[in-house]
């Protein structure tokens, strides 16, 4: 540690406050739970009458609070309130953190609380503590000690993470902005059938449809390869990639926190390997949970080449390449909320989890447009999808930078003034 870094324990500089929400000045709340936020972010604006609401909810919160979920720790489900709150109120499970600004920098000690190494302290001590489920209070960890520079480092070590953070916010934000265009241009084209209005329409089952158009069942186009059950296999800390249901989103695909076996694991797994731009969905999940996060039959565009393996219960939709000029309108199709819904709505349940099979997938009937119109429309998607893959492994390199950076200079190992330059680039 530095000489001119000091330590504290938590309680030094730091409380859990309990404000009563006022609810005779507002009728009309956002109430948050737990599940309601999730590494840095409220997952929910929804507003909400007062009146019958569940008994946790009873907490008021101002900007600069740092809420932090009682309940596994590990969960990542913390946040720093950096908007006007008045009308929120939040469960009792979240600890209401306010920090001493003579001390402590508030959004400097949000990155310290949220490093690896403390939330595997934190983990650890919930993990201790009797009870259904792991689970910590303020006392329980009140008494932890964490060594704090002067306060000026302090900012400027907030400023150097934040302005990363902000970058992968901004880039997250334009592939979101990719991902509707490209589900703009698809309703246009093939919902409304916006450019062909003007010429001949004919009766299907699937209504009217521009002439020369089709009507098509998917299993006549597609296969649908399912994950390799890897069972009785140790996974390890490095190796071959395998890419489970929680690293598939919505159009994304999550690689960090992937699973990895040896070579030799893989032998038998070679129908599951992952080829560049497949089409992946995820077979069980969900029908409902906290932020859609989890929900059956999320699909993504695998964005790199390598290897790269399914796990059971995550499938590819395999196209020959005779229908190749198909997979950027099927990809956008399948992630339309009609055929969401259609995964949800006809899930099966077991174990308390919604799966789909791929006889389901095969059962959809879908609009086949001409091979001009598609392959016109994939020239145009492309250029989304391309751009959001570069964007995608801009973040992924900021995220592993970000990483690396974190526990670095909140030890004292790098000094701001070392790297100052390198991050005002980026920014």
């Amino acid at each position: 540690m530095p000489q001119n870094w000091k330590t504290y324990k938590l309680g030094d500089f730091a409380k859990n406050v309990s404000r009563r929400f006022d609810f005779k000045t507002h009728k009309v709340v956002v109430f948050v739970n737990t599940s309601d936020v999730l590494e840095g972010k409220f997952l929910t604006t929804t507003k909400q009458s007062s009146e019958n609401l569940p008994g946790q909810a009873k907490k008021a919160i101002c900007k600069g609070d740092l809420l932090f979920s009682e309940i596994r720790p590990n969960n990542k489900r913390f946040a720093l309130v950096d908007f006007d709150v008045s009308n929120y109120v939040v469960s009792t499970k979240f600890m209401v953190i306010v920090t001493d600004d003579k001390i402590v920098d508030n959004k400097f000690f949000y990155h310290l609380i949220k490093s690896k190494e403390r939330l595997e302290e934190l983990q650890m001590i919930a993990e201790s503590r009797s009870g259904t489920f792991p689970q910590i209070t303020f006392d329980a960890i009140s008494n932890i000690e964490f060594s704090l520079p002067p306060l000026p480092e302090q900012t400027a070590i907030a400023s150097i993470l934040s302005a990363l953070d902000d970058k992968i916010e901004l880039n997250l934000k334009q592939n979101k902005t990719l991902e509707e265009m490209a589900m703009a241009l698809f309703k246009h084209w093939f919902v409304d059938f916006g450019p062909f209005k003007e010429g001949e329409f004919v009766e299907s089952e699937l209504g009217r449809i521009p002439e020369g158009w089709e009507v098509k069942k998917l299993g006549n186009i597609i296969e649908v390869v399912n994950g390799f059950a890897f069972k009785g296999v140790d996974f390890c800390e490095e190796g071959v990639s395998v890419l489970k249901i929680k690293n598939v989103k919505p159009g994304k695909i999550l690689f960090e926190n992937m699973a990895f076996v040896t070579e030799d694991k893989t032998i038998k797994a070679q129908r599951a390997k992952i080829a560049f731009r497949d089409i992946l969905i995820t077979m069980t999940g969900n029908r409902m949970a906290g932020g859609m996060e989890s929900w059956v039959g999320k699909v993504a565009m695998f964005p790199r080449t390598g290897d790269y393996y399914l796990n059971q219960r995550v499938s590819k939709i395999h196209l020959n390449s005779n229908n190749e000029f198909l997979r950027d309108y099927l990809s956008i199709m399948l992630s339309s909320e009609e055929f969401q819904y259609y995964f949800i709505k006809n899930s099966t349940s077991s174990g308390g989890q919604a799966n789909i099979s791929p006889d389901l997938i095969k059962e959809i009937k879908l609009i086949h447009p001409p091979i001009d119109v598609l392959l016109n429309f994939q020239t145009i998607v492309k250029l989304y999808f391309d751009k959001r893959a570069l964007i995608d492994l801009e973040n992924q390199t900021l995220i592993n930078q970000r990483d690396s950076l974190l526990p670095k200079l909140i030890s004292g190992e790098v000094r701001v003034k070392n790297i100052e330059p390198q991050i005002n680039a980026i920014a």
